[in-house]
């Protein structure tokens, strides 16, 4: 199966690019919402960060960048510990990880980062990502994230749990692709009708306005702290360029390489960092989408790119996203986070990792406890603390134990 890197611009192609923005778009928003940062400045960052990376990569790739959940919890605690500018710094120096690895593949080959970083580490650290955020969705859903606990809350949020399960279970084609859309849209509805959402913002916004972009200022602590985070959607990263291997028959990894989506990857996400914006990603409700309509060709991304970009600017859109009652976004965020851990789980299991195996068995078992328990660890004023201490500790354990290696299996 081939692709055109260049096709002709036609209203189809368009109008496809416009559909993958619309499936990306739910999470693309939540979680600028969930971390304090502005919905306008994560279209921005999103849009432009596809761009980077199509340059990068040749335009060759049929993926779309947003924003990366595995960041949420570091992001939310770095503006609180360390302030937002500074905490800017260090989405800046993860993307700065990518950059790494990119180069390290590039000198090493592939192979070296499933050494470095295979499925036992991989798997338990997306594990801990979502673990450790669970008290958060239940803390939503429940009101007491706003100090208002209430049934009306636990209300809501169930009513955005169940339109997102039910979508996703049975909706079909590109609807079954935005739960999370239909999952906000639905409990905000019914929000609205509790008298839960306050339209006044809306009202009161312009219709064009500036997305509030806002620069790093340099902070060792906040880089050190939010560095190791960057691990584990480096590895997923991998993934998921295999799954759009698998869905459009290109064999991306050989051509245009893994050094260059990674680069393309980490430089969107520095991109991102310095404006202000959520660390971007690949998304892989995009690559359902592509499986769906068969849009294979990269400039259906870019297109996608370019309408974030201009939605970015519509000041009431923004507004609207910042109404969304808090247990809206709870009841969503329960399977969401759930769904983080069992995507964990599964990458065990496809890489038949043994867990009877003693090595492996105490790689998890740190990696889960340090992580979800809150081991953390202070030299003076560094502190190394949750997902990124797990990432680092799973790292290190599979490099100094004896024994086998479990690596990543390869994809056919």
């Amino acid at each position: 199966m081939t692709q055109s890197a260049s096709p002709a611009l036609s209203p189809r192609t368009v109008l496809v690019g416009a559909q993958m923005l619309f499936v990306a778009f739910g999470a693309l928003v939540l979680v600028p919402l969930l971390t304090g940062l502005d919905p306008n400045v994560a279209l921005f960052t999103a849009g432009a960060g596809t761009l980077v990376f199509h340059v990068v990569t040749g335009f060759r790739v049929p993926v779309f960048l947003a924003s990366s959940f595995a960041f949420i919890a570091p992001i939310a605690y770095g503006v609180v510990e360390f302030g937002v500018s500074a905490m800017l710094s260090g989405l800046v120096a993860a993307g700065l990880v990518y950059v790494g690895l990119a180069a390290l593949v590039r000198w090493r080959g592939q192979a070296i980062v499933h050494r470095v970083l295979p499925p036992v580490v991989t798997g338990p650290v997306i594990m801990v990502i979502g673990l450790a955020l669970a008290p958060v969705a239940v803390d939503m859903a429940t009101g007491m994230a706003v100090g208002d606990y209430s049934g009306r809350a636990i209300a809501v949020a169930l009513v955005s749990l169940v339109a997102t399960i039910a979508t996703a279970m049975f909706a079909r084609g590109m609807a079954k692709l935005v739960p999370i859309l239909v999952g906000v849209v639905v409990g905000y509805a019914f929000a609205a009708m509790l008298g839960m959402v306050d339209l006044t913002p809306v009202r009161e916004a312009a219709w064009l306005a500036m997305p509030a972009f806002v620069l790093p200022t340099f902070s060792l602590p906040a880089i050190l702290f939010i560095l190791p985070v960057a691990i584990a959607p480096a590895i997923e990263h991998v993934g998921d360029v295999i799954a759009i291997r698998g869905v459009t028959g290109v064999d991306y990894l050989e051509k245009p390489g893994l050094h260059r989506t990674l680069l393309g990857d980490g430089l969107a996400t520095s991109l991102a960092g310095f404006l202000g914006g959520p660390p971007n990603t690949t998304y892989s409700e995009v690559t359902g989408a592509v499986a769906l309509t068969k849009a294979f060709q990269p400039i259906v991304m870019v297109i996608a790119a370019v309408f974030a970009i201009v939605l970015a600017f519509v000041g009431k859109l923004g507004a609207v996203l910042q109404t969304i009652p808090t247990p809206v976004m709870g009841g969503i965020l329960v399977i969401l986070f759930g769904s983080i851990v069992v995507v964990g789980a599964s990458s065990l299991v496809k890489a038949q990792v043994d867990l009877a195996e003693t090595r492996n068995l105490v790689i998890m078992a740190v990696i889960l406890v340090f992580g979800v328990g809150g081991m953390a660890f202070h030299l003076g004023e560094f502190t190394v603390e949750g997902i990124g201490l797990a990432g680092i500790v799973g790292v290190v354990l599979n490099l100094v134990l004896p024994g086998h290696r479990e690596q990543a299996r390869p994809s056919t």
